[in-house]
Order: structure tokens, then sequence, then C-alpha cells
């Protein structure tokens, strides 16, 4: 009987110490749970934290880059009106460097006008120093005579406008005679010259 009460108090204090050791570890377990839980929540915390940040980060690049993009357009806009601006001004006033380098042949032209000299020679000397002058202004301005005489006959400066036959070999082909002169300038023919053409 003794040993029977032994071996239930043996199996009572198993039981006992199993019961315990289940209780400690649902004691384990809960406190594991809510260690786990505070740190969830600490990392919740966190990228709640680091997302703010990115997101005040993002805003502020987001709001440097509208500036940036109002000051290009406003930069652009201005640039565009200055060119347009520019543009018409040039198109308007265009003329006034050949007309300032016109202005003092006029004046010569004037001046001659207003002499009452009689002598042919000194008028003729006066209107061929005019004629120079102008030729000399017109040279500035790139504005150069075209050749014709004795050249062969070429369509990029000459317009014919009589074919004259029976000139020779030698002819055919040449600008014969010149009509009226043509112009270049800056290498751009702006009159052609009209001239005839041996046969």
């Amino acid at each position: 009987m003794t040993a029977e009460k032994n071996i239930i108090n043996d199996d009572e204090l198993q039981n006992d110490s199993q019961q315990q050791d289940l209780e400690g570890q649902e004691t384990y377990n809960s406190e594991d749970t809510s260690v786990k839980a505070d740190n969830k929540d600490e990392a919740v915390e966190d990228t709640s934290d680091s997302s703010k940040s990115e997101l005040v980060v993002l805003q502020e690049e987001n709001a440097q880059l509208k500036d940036q993009l109002l000051r290009k357009i406003a930069e652009f806009d201005n640039y565009r009106k200055r060119t347009v601006k520019e543009k018409t001004e040039l198109i308007l006033n265009g003329g006034e460097k050949a007309i300032c380098s016109i202005l003092p042949i006029l004046d010569d032209f004037e001046r001659a006008l207003s002499d009452k000299s009689d002598d042919p020679n000194a008028i003729r000397e006066g209107v061929e120093m005019i004629f120079n002058k102008f030729n000399k202004a017109l040279e500035s301005l790139g504005v150069k005579k075209i050749d014709t005489e004795g050249v062969d006959f070429n369509v990029d400066y000459h317009e014919a406008i009589a074919m004259v036959p029976g000139m020779g070999d030698d002819k055919k082909g040449k600008v014969i005679d010149c009509v009226q002169s043509g112009y270049t300038m800056n290498d751009k023919v702006i009159r052609h010259a009209k001239v005839a053409v041996g046969q």
C-alpha cells in the first residue's frame, strides 16, 4: 500500500511538474507573443516614419522641379518675344545700312543740281565722280556688276533677249552686246544681265 501511495505520489508529482511546465510554456509563449507584437508596432512606426520622411523629400523635389519648369517656361517665352521683336525690327529697318551708304550720293546730286555751271566738261566730270562714288557704295554692300564683255553665255548670270546670226564661229555662244547690266549681291544673282548672244 505504501508502494502504491508512493507510485501515485510520483505520478501526481509528474503530472504537477508537467502541468507547471505547460503553464510555464504558455507564459513564455504569451510573453514571446507580446514581445513580437511590440516589435511589430515598432517596425510599423519605423516604416511610417521613414515613409513620412520620404514623402516630405519627394514633395520638396516636386516643388523644386515645378519651380524650375516655371522658370524655363518664362525664360523661353521671353526669348520668343525678344526674337519676334528683333525679326520685326530687322524687317522694318533692314535697309538702314543701304540707305545710309546712299544718302551721301543723294547729297552730291543735290549739290550738282544747285550748281550753275555751264561748262559741259565740268558737269560730266561731276556726274562721273558721283557715279564712281555710287559704285563704291554698292560694292561696300556686296553688290557687284556681272561681267558681260566677250564672255561665254551663262544661263546662271545672263538672260538672252536676242540671238545675232552670222557673227562667225568664234562668236557663237558668246555675249555680243549687253542691253541691261546684271548684278550679284554676296555672290547671289539679284538681277540677270540682259544680253544679245551670237548664233
